[in-house]
C-alpha cells in the first residue's frame, strides 16, 4: 500500500464528456480505408476486455477497425463487467479457451480499466495461450483505492477492492510481453498504478487522452494498432 492519491476531482469531471465515444462506439463508422493487410491476417488473434460498468458493444469501434485492418479481433462475451468475480472469471477463461482452440496459437489480450485485471490475470493462469498483453488504464499496481472508481466497485459487489474473490496478484507481471498504456490526464485512475513498476510490465507507453478515451478515440485505437504492428505476435 502506498500514499497515492486518485486523480483531483477537476480531471474526474473532464473525462466526463468522453462518455459519449463509449456509447456511440457501436454506430462510429470506421474510417480506414486501406485494404487488410496480409501481416494483420497471420497476425494473432485479439480479444479484448472492456472497463467496469461496460460491455462489448464499448469496444465495439476498435474491434471493428481491426478487423478492417484484416485482425482477427474477438468480444469478451462477459455480458456486463460489473466486477472481479468468479462467474465472470469463468466466462472469461471459457472465451480465451474457445478463440485458442479457433486459432491454436498464442493470442493478444487487451484489457481497458478493470478488463485489464482480466488480461494480466488470464495471461498469468495460460502462458501458453497468450503472448502479448496491452492494457489501457488498468489499476494492476500498487494501491487499489488510488482511482475514482472503487466506492461505486464495493457498491455493487459482495467484497472490498482490498479483498478480492481470486488468488491471483494482478501487479504480478505475466509471462507474456506486457504493455500498460498510462495517462497523466487519467481522471479515473492515478497514473502510477495503471503505469506500474519496472518489474511489474516489460513497457510503459505515457499518452495524453483521458480515461474514457483509452479504449474509443480514433487516435487510442491507431496507437493500438501501430502496437500490434511492432509488438503483435506472428
Amino acid at each position: 500500500m502506498t500514499d497515492t492519491k486518485p486523480p483531483p476531482i477537476s480531471n474526474l469531471l473532464r473525462e466526463l464528456p468522453n462518455l459519449t465515444l463509449i456509447w456511440s462506439s457501436p454506430v462510429r463508422p470506421v474510417l480506414v480505408t486501406e485494404p487488410a493487410s496480409k501481416a494483420a491476417q497471420d497476425a494473432a488473434p485479439i480479444l479484448v476486455f472492456p472497463g467496469i460498468l461496460s460491455s462489448d458493444p464499448a469496444t465495439s469501434l476498435m474491434r471493428r477497425t481491426l478487423r478492417r485492418k484484416g485482425y482477427y479481433a474477438y468480444a469478451s462475451k462477459l455480458g456486463v463487467v460489473t466486477g472481479v468475480t468468479p462467474r465472470l472469471f469463468a466466462r472469461a477463461q471459457a472465451r480465451l479457451d474457445h478463440v485458442f482452440d479457433k486459432h491454436q496459437r498464442p493470442m493478444t489480450l487487451v484489457g481497458i480499466s478493470l478488463g485489464g485485471l482480466y488480461a494480466r490475470v488470464l495471461a498469468q493462469r495460460n502462458p501458453e495461450k497468450v503472448g502479448l498483453v496491452i492494457t489501457l488504464g488498468t489499476p494492476f499496481s500498487g494501491d487499489r483505492r488510488a482511482n475514482n472508481a472503487w466506492r461505486v466497485y464495493e457498491a455493487i459487489n459482495d467484497h472490498g477492492v482490498d479483498d478480492p474473490p481470486f488468488p491471483d496478484d494482478p501487479s504480478q507481471k505475466p509471462p507474456a510481453h506486457t504493455i500498460a498504456i498510462w495517462s497523466p490526464n487519467d481522471g479515473i485512475i492515478a497514473p502510477e498504478c495503471s503505469r506500474g513498476l519496472e518489474h511489474e510490465r516489460d513497457l510503459a507507453i505515457e499518452v495524453p487522452e483521458r480515461h474514457f478515451e483509452l479504449s474509443a478515440s480514433r487516435r487510442s485505437i491507431n496507437r493500438i494498432l501501430a502496437l500490434l504492428e511492432e509488438h503483435g505476435c506472428v
